[in-house]
């Protein structure tokens, strides 16, 4: 039923941002019964990609998607997919 983008460019060094926006994308995708979800943390040293993972792997954000990927051509690329 659609995608969602997230590009966390804009407040990578912000912490509590990260995550706000992340929470706040994965209930919007859950509630809107979105297909996927693209987050965007850029290339950089990967920092910000290991702290989107391991917010993903929380065991009650993992529970609200299907799976996982990462894009194998663009390091700085996650989806999440969802059921519908």
């Amino acid at each position: 039923m659609g995608r969602i983008k997230l590009d966390l460019h804009d407040i990578y060094s912000n912490g509590r941002a990260i995550e706000s926006e992340l929470k706040r994308v994965m209930e919007e995708a859950v509630r809107k019964k979105i297909n996927e979800v693209e987050i965007i943390p850029g290339k950089g040293s990967g920092q910000l990609k290991k702290h989107v993972l391991r917010f993903l792997a929380q065991p009650d954000i993992k529970q609200l998607y299907h799976r996982l990927e990462k894009d194998d051509k663009n390091f700085g690329r996650i989806f999440i997919h969802f059921r519908s």
